[in-house]
């Protein structure tokens, strides 16, 4: 597989004569709505099996063999030159295919308004086939333990009919916000406790899950404790019933991180107790502050490696965003929220605003600016083949269990491409 920026004078045609390809193969690839009508900076995924790689200044066959893995004497007889060879800047190598690490993965589904819209499901069946985990979002818990269910609706068949295990994300939300009160009555009441696993148990059993994640957010500091022993206790009744257990962790860099967010969440007790985690390793611009990419791969890559001092990387699930924002500049604190788009809606503001895309090395991720017809300045962030690519080389880096997506329902064509040219996606169904 093979990512391609697009360059002033580009069209599909020459692209596709580059790699070896078809025009057609590459708009079906990448879902264009306007074939036509490319954006500078835009990334195309060019679906070829491995990929074609032009020599820079200062490459040898060595260098670039070191790069992609794989030794200068194979690179040389794939591509039917002398080891010894002179590259010239700009020859085209040919690099292969090399072989996919396993994985698994995990996508949360979000119905809103109290029903599954058609858009949400088609999401849900059409990338099935590319999960371990699918997670209805979310069972809300009562005071007295008892659960409101979200709407299911065929959920439960599109993850049975695609092998995928059925997620049952439990969480302390009440009226739209995690609750630190009723998160800190769950941890800390036994008879609500009881409750509360027994509701879980039994609508596991009906429904057909296979995990039971919770994803408790904004509990007090002084319920650190009380959180892992509920946990423990929540482990050892859900082992007895064949489930797994795992937990959503907010993104920390230290065990002694302060915040609302961060401090309940103990990353060593969390890798003990629980089978897996997911790190929410995303929102750094989010849509109620300032502007900048969602998930930068610095940050990302600190808290992954503050995790690995704290827990084995086979139970570490990296958090993914599916979605970008575009915010109103200039940003004030408490004033317009940004919008969430997807990223082929990023592509397709662009192109009607007549704006070339940039591109953050060091954020690793899109973003450009943009004049709105009522003269108001927008910077807008999202995710792109590259920005995703450096999380998949991340996950392959680090050796992780594998990635979480937040959430399905934002069309992201060139990641469903990308995860299947990284890794081979293990079942559980």
């Amino acid at each position: 597989m093979q990512i391609h920026v697009v360059q002033q004078g580009d069209s599909l045609y020459s692209i596709a004569n580059t790699y070896d390809t078809t025009y057609s193969a590459i708009n079906t690839a990448n879902e264009l709505d306007n074939p036509n009508q490319l954006v500078v900076g835009q990334s195309l995924v060019i679906p070829i099996v491995g990929q074609f790689y032009f020599v820079q200044p200062g490459e040898s066959l060595y260098t670039i063999a070191q790069r992609f893995n794989i030794s200068y004497q194979e690179l040389a007889r794939v591509n039917n030159i002398s080891p010894d060879t002179n590259l010239q800047v700009g020859f085209r190598l040919y690099i292969p295919e090399t072989p996919e690490p396993t994985i698994e993965t995990n996508a949360y589904v979000e119905p809103l308004g109290g029903s599954v819209s058609e858009t949400l499901e088609n999401a849900a069946r059409k990338h099935a086939p590319n999960l371990t985990y699918l997670a209805p979002f979310s069972y809300q818990i009562n005071r007295d333990g008892t659960l409101i269910s979200p709407p299911l609706n065929n959920f439960a068949a599109i993850a049975n009919n695609n092998d995928a295990a059925l997620m049952m994300v439990v969480t302390n939300l009440e009226e739209g916000e995690f609750s630190d009160e009723l998160g800190s009555l769950i941890v800390t009441n036994e008879t609500v406790q009881n409750t509360l696993l027994d509701n879980i148990i039994s609508t596991a059993n009906e429904v057909g899950f296979g995990d039971i994640h919770f994803d408790f957010e904004f509990l007090p500091p002084e319920n650190r404790e009380n959180y892992n022993a509920f946990l423990r206790k929540a482990k050892e009744r859900l082992s007895t019933e064949g489930l797994l257990m795992s937990t959503a962790l907010a993104p920390k860099t230290s065990a002694t991180q302060e915040g609302a967010w961060y401090e309940a969440h103990d990353y060593a007790a969390h890798g003990e107790i629980a089978d897996f985690v997911v790190l929410m390793t995303y929102e750094w611009g989010y849509s109620g502050g300032p502007a900048m990419a969602v998930s930068p791969i610095g940050p990302v890559r600190d808290v992954v490696e503050y995790a690995l001092t704290e827990m084995p990387a086979n139970k570490i699930m990296l958090g993914q965003n599916l979605y970008g924002y575009d915010w109103t500049l200039p940003y004030v604190a408490g004033g317009k929220y940004a919008k969430a788009l997807s990223p082929q809606q990023a592509i397709i503001l662009a192109r009607d605003q007549n704006v070339a895309i940039d591109y953050d090395q060091e954020a690793q991720a899109p973003f450009y600016f943009y004049t709105d017809n009522e003269g108001n300045r927008h910077e807008v962030w999202f995710e792109d083949a590259r920005s995703i690519q450096a999380k998949y080389d991340l996950i392959k880096e680090l050796n992780l269990r594998g990635i979480s997506y937040w959430k399905l329902g934002l069309a992201f064509p060139q990641n469903w491409l990308l995860l299947e040219d990284n890794f081979t996606i293990r079942k559980r169904g």
